[in-house]
């Protein structure tokens, strides 16, 4: 058996496709609502900072916190979803965050903000790594590329959602006695709770307890996924210090804390400098969020598959973390107002891209028995990124009184992001090139 799928395989095919379609949706549609109520603050804020009294640096604070709770505790989730299984371990995740996202209407004081987005992102711990290490157990390593994006398309598509319906939930201010991001938080976070009951009856924990594939079907999931253990080595088991020792774990865990370092400073009071900078109204701010949100599907989807195609990672995360940094560029010289919008929409549409295909490349090289901790090694160093972002944006907000400051920094993370996906790619052909020597 090759290590390649054949196109004429029927049997991989029909695995492949009915993992797809029995999977995808329900996960994607999970981490649509998990993204949305992580940063449907930033919407919230257009209001509710006014209502509470909330300083730049109060909101960049409690907006980091979730991601501060969320990296501490990744890393036991995952081995919890191991331990426990995905069906179960994914119902909790989401109906614990589900509930403490509808808690957030409650909020009142500093000390209220910074414990529920603390408790938020505890809540939630482990759902993305957890999932990608999920689809790691039904997808082989040359159509993982795919089955990623088209799960994480989910996230660009949820900001589509929270940019129609945001405008319209905020303008419910004064109806049945509660403000309009109070309004917010109740809609947005209702569905992570019914998703979570849906998971208990609907998601498998893996191949061997899905009844809608053949016994053929998991014969072959599970022999595509030996040819891929025997290539990539045998099984090791990793503690979270052994995982961030490993050279890839550890590069891409720094690409990814800057990565997120921007990208989460930059997201989560988005609403409010688009309404300034382009002069919009929160209504057209959730419209420009919507478009953006769309072309980040595109834009994540298309890389997804095109990195599959080629067999090709890190040109495919380079290239997308280049133009990204060029457009926070032009945000900082103070453009006309469609300028801004303009790269805005350029921001959104490569941050998609980047993400359909950072995950691919330590999964691509590790066992799958080390893949569950090293992809949440590399979350728990990521989320201290996403944590000191928002809180550094804030400060710098606070002090400066504007903006400008911090998007004349963003495109410094993504550049250093961008050397440590190219060092990676120097890194993997230089191996490439040596097989042969080595194997003779």
């Amino acid at each position: 058996m090759t290590d390649a799928i054949l196109d004429d395989d029927a049997t991989g095919r029909s695995a492949l496709a009915k993992a797809s379609w029995r999977l995808l949706p329900l996960i994607a549609l999970g981490y649509g609502v998990a993204y949305v109520d992580r940063v449907n603050i930033g919407f919230a804020a257009l209001q509710m900072n006014r209502d509470l009294h909330f300083g730049a640096e109060v909101y960049g604070l409690g907006g980091g916190l979730f991601f501060l709770s969320y990296a501490l505790c990744e890393v036991p989730s995952n081995l919890a979803l191991v331990r426990f299984g995905a069906r179960r371990w994914i119902a909790r995740i989401m109906l614990t965050w589900g509930v403490l996202a509808v808690a957030m209407m409650f909020v009142r004081t500093p000390v209220q903000f910074y414990a529920l987005r603390f408790l938020l992102g505890a809540a939630e711990a482990g759902f993305f790594p957890g999932v990608v290490y999920y689809l790691t157990t039904w997808f082989p390593a040359s159509h993982r590329g795919r089955a990623i994006s088209r799960f994480y398309v989910a996230l660009p598509l949820a900001s589509v959602v929270m940019g129609l319906i945001a405008g319209p939930l905020l303008g419910l201010g004064g109806r049945l006695g509660l403000a309009g991001w109070q309004w917010l938080f109740l809609v947005q976070g209702l569905p992570a709770v019914l998703l979570g009951v849906g998971v208990l009856f609907l998601l498998p924990d893996g191949p061997a307890d899905a009844p809608w594939l053949t016994p053929t079907e998991r014969t072959w999931i599970a022999d595509r996924h030996a040819a891929d253990a025997d290539r990539l080595g045998g099984p090791e088991d990793h503690s979270l210090l052994k995982a961030l020792r490993i050279p890839v774990v550890l590069q891409i865990g720094i690409a990814q804390f800057c990565i997120l370092a921007a990208s989460y400073a930059f997201t989560l009071s988005a609403p409010g400098f688009l309404a300034q900078a382009a002069h919009l109204d929160p209504t057209q701010v959730g419209l420009l969020t919507a478009a953006g949100g769309v072309l980040g599907a595109v834009a994540m989807i298309g890389n997804g598959w095109s990195s599959d195609r080629a067999a090709e990672r890190h040109l495919h995360l380079a290239v997308p973390l280049v133009i990204m940094a060029t457009a926070f560029v032009v945000l900082a010289t103070g453009p006309s107002p469609v300028v801004v919008m303009l790269a805005y929409a350029v921001t959104a549409a490569c941050t998609s891209a980047v993400q359909a295909v950072i995950y691919t490349i330590p999964t691509d090289t590790l066992p799958r028995s080390a893949t569950a901790v090293a992809l949440a090694a590399i979350g728990s160093v990521s989320m201290v990124g996403a944590f000191a972002g928002p809180v550094l944006w804030g400060i710098a907000r606070e002090r400066t009184g504007g903006d400008h400051l911090g998007l004349m920094i963003l495109p410094v993370p993504y550049l250093i992001a961008t050397g440590i996906a190219l060092a990676l790619r120097r890194g993997a052909r230089l191996r490439r090139a040596l097989a042969p020597v080595t194997a003779s």
